[in-house]
């Protein structure tokens, strides 16, 4: 009985079908971007000092300029390295007292202003920035900066608490109807999100979005992988994670053109509500409505994409069925990850990279956003670098592997994070440069790590491999806002040595991995426990031929 992947060969793996479904679910894809990393612009904090009651009229009355303003009543003004000093404490001052003169007015309270005491901000902040974010409107700096860390930290508490009930949903009601839903989901909280009267309402919100819109972004991803032949999944797979990068060059765009947060979350939300709609233009996954004993309906769907196709439905459609695997009838179970030595080091390796992954790819674009000379361009420059990456994947995936390109790429972000620490302020260009180049390194690990570690599992614990692992990368972002700016807080630098340190690692324990280029899916526990130790055998018996070969003509 033909299946899924032998009727597609004869109504077209990648028609006209499969690419008007690709681009419909693509924009699902580059609508991730501004909920991802959307805290760059959303939570931008620019340049602020303490709001002192009384010291804009003694600055009109005396017709200061604002350098001349800040230099008598700011303290730590001229200290570089004490943003603390200028930013959150203020000079314990009655900037209302008639005595105050024009030229120095603290003269005459104190003969050095160090000995003026000092107190908290008491009247809320003046911020030097033309928009708002969530930053400039809840107040969130100095004692309560890490709100802002919360903030994205929400996000990806949502994405891991969502990963097994979406799994579930698109399983067990299908690929369509988790869409949907999710879809739906994201757009209402998207848009309360631009309308929320409070800083925690705002941060329930953003919990609410993480926890959907990560489901509807891998229910796009199962479907159109679903809907294509198996000669070009791969392909389409790679493209549509190159439609998240076209997100974030479209984020760029409209942060720039609407530098107010409310209306930032306004504008990128309000198109989210046009996914719902596809509940008309996007049929269900036929090889979920086989699994499901639907195939009546499967059929259905075939024909519809034949006729799309402009090709005749195969004669033996009616026929089709699901190819079953008598080892997907195992119950997996996660102590299953760990029983033997091989399939334990695998685990452990993939959690790691996984991990590493997540806090390199957004911890450089936290840092980059919160040091930047020009927020907007350093962010597009770091942006348009993962094209190329995902041309290079296509490039080299079948010719040199997936273990060594993927070990180098870690090494180059780790290395990259070490350089930026050396190069001075001066040359802004060369660490951008440097910055872009590690961001298209952690692009390649991030792309390539999913095809790994579905490669190293057997087929009745593959999901469950790839879910319990790539949950890791979730944990890491849940982290990585609180570890980029709190570091930052000690040494803006810090971050950066601790990238380095976790890009070196990963591509040396990436090494430690057995290379699955031209090896057949592992399909049991043996197989998957013997990858390594096969392509070493095929290597020796290689290397034997080719000995016995010299003897011979000698």
């Amino acid at each position: 009985m033909p299946t899924v992947d032998d009727i597609l060969e004869q109504v077209g793996e990648f028609g006209l079908f499969q690419k008007q479904t690709f681009f419909l679910l693509s924009l699902i894809s580059a609508a991730l971007a501004p909920i991802y990393v959307g805290i760059v612009f959303l939570g931008f904090t620019p340049e602020h000092r303490c709001r002192s009651p009384g010291v804009a009229e003694l600055s009109q009355r005396c017709g200061w300029s604002l350098a001349e303003e800040l230099n008598y009543t700011v303290p730590g003004l001229g200290a570089a390295d004490d943003a603390h000093l200028r930013q959150c404490t203020q000079y314990e001052v009655d900037w209302n007292r008639s005595d105050l003169g024009c030229v120095d007015p603290l003269a005459s309270l104190a003969a050095n202003r160090s000995q003026l005491p000092l107190r908290p901000c008491q009247h809320g902040w003046v911020y030097d920035a033309p928009g708002s974010s969530i930053v400039t409107e809840f107040n969130l700096v100095c004692s309560d900066a890490w709100k802002v860390d919360l903030f994205q930290s929400c996000v990806n508490l949502g994405f891991f608490l969502s990963s097994l009930g979406i799994g579930y949903i698109a399983d067990r009601f299908g690929r369509k109807l988790c869409l949907l839903l999710t879809s739906l989901v994201t757009a209402v909280s998207g848009v309360l999100t631009a309308v929320a009267p409070d800083y925690t309402s705002t941060l329930l919100l953003r919990l609410l979005q993480g926890l959907v819109s990560k489901g509807s972004w891998m229910a796009g991803y199962t479907l159109i992988t679903e809907f294509v032949g198996s000669g070009s999944r791969r392909l389409v797979a790679i493209l549509y994670q190159m439609a998240f990068t076209a997100g974030l060059v479209l984020l760029t765009g409209v942060a720039y053109a609407i530098p107010h947060w409310r209306w930032l979350q306004l504008a990128v939300s309000l198109p989210t509500f046009l996914f719902p709609l596809y509940y008309w233009c996007v049929p269900e996954s036929p090889r979920w409505l086989l699994s499901q004993r639907r195939s009546a309906q499967a059929r259905r769907t075939m024909e519809h994409i034949a006729q799309k196709n402009g090709k005749l439905p195969p004669a033996d459609l009616k026929m089709l069925s699901l190819e079953e695997d008598s080892t997907e009838k195992l119950s997996p179970s996660f102590i299953d990850l760990f029983r033997t030595p091989n399939l334990r080091k695998h685990t452990c390796i993939l959690m790691y990279l996984w991990f590493a992954c997540a806090v390199l790819y957004q911890g450089l674009i936290m840092h980059m956003g919160a040091t930047g000379s020009n927020l907007y361009l350093d962010f597009l420059f770091s942006a348009l670098v993962e094209f190329p990456a995902a041309f290079i994947i296509l490039f080299t995936i079948d010719r040199l592997g997936r273990i060594y390109p993927m070990a180098v790429s870690n090494m180059v972000v780790g290395a990259a994070s070490l350089l930026m620490v050396f190069i001075p302020q001066e040359l802004h260009w060369l660490g951008i440069t440097v910055a872009c180049i590690g961001r298209m390194g952690v692009t390649i690990v991030l792309q390539m790590i999913c095809l790994v570690n579905a490669e190293l599992y057997p087929t009745f614990i593959r999901n469950l491999g790839v879910m319990v692992c790539s949950a890791l990368s979730d944990v890491g972002g849940i982290f990585t806002p609180f570890l980029v700016f709190r570091l930052m807080e000690a040494w803006e630098n810090l971050p950066l040595i601790l990238f380095g340190v976790l890009g070196l690692t990963a591509g040396g324990m990436t090494l430690l991995l057995p290379e699955t280029k031209g090896i057949a899916l592992p399909e049991t526990v043996d197989d998957a426990e013997n990858l390594g130790r096969k392509a070493k055998a095929k290597e020796n018996k290689t290397y034997l031929q080719v000995q016995m070969s010299q003897h011979t003509d000698a």
